[in-house]
């Protein structure tokens, strides 16, 4: 005669076999020691926080986020930097594109204007230069 295992399951008994039977109350006996250990440690948990209108987890900082302020000074820096970038030439702004916001490197836009590596290499300082002359006013 082999031994039945059973589980409860949506207010119905539901035969299980030994090796889930096991793992099950594993994991419930896992889950009650810790509940034990937290009452006994004074752990809290944000779910006591939770409202009608908010749950206690959001409370949580995410600690690597940036802050407000970190966020604003960026904004206000792109749109400074986009200011300045609209000062230049369009052969200048058409370079600095190219090279930072397509991402190519100057031996490919070599390969597609003929104009030499050095030479962008050259207008790319120089443009560099003047930009940071445009944002330091």
């Amino acid at each position: 005669m082999t031994k039945k295992y059973v589980l409860r399951a949506q207010n119905q008994l539901v035969e299980v076999t030994e090796e889930v039977y096991k793992a099950y109350y594993g994991m419930s006996n896992h889950e009650q020691y810790l509940e034990r250990k937290d009452m006994k440690n004074g752990t809290m948990y944000y779910s006591n926080l939770d409202t009608s209108e908010t749950l206690g987890e959001d409370m949580i900082p995410d600690l690597n986020s940036p802050s407000v302020e970190d966020v604003v000074l960026t904004v206000l820096m792109i749109e400074k930097l986009r200011s300045c970038i609209n000062l230049l030439s369009e052969v200048e702004q058409e370079l600095i594109e190219q090279l930072y916001f397509k991402e190519k490197s100057q031996a490919q836009i070599e390969r597609e204007t003929g104009v030499k590596q050095q030479t962008n290499s050259y207008r790319e300082k120089r443009i560099l230069e003047k930009l940071k002359k445009l944002l330091e006013k």
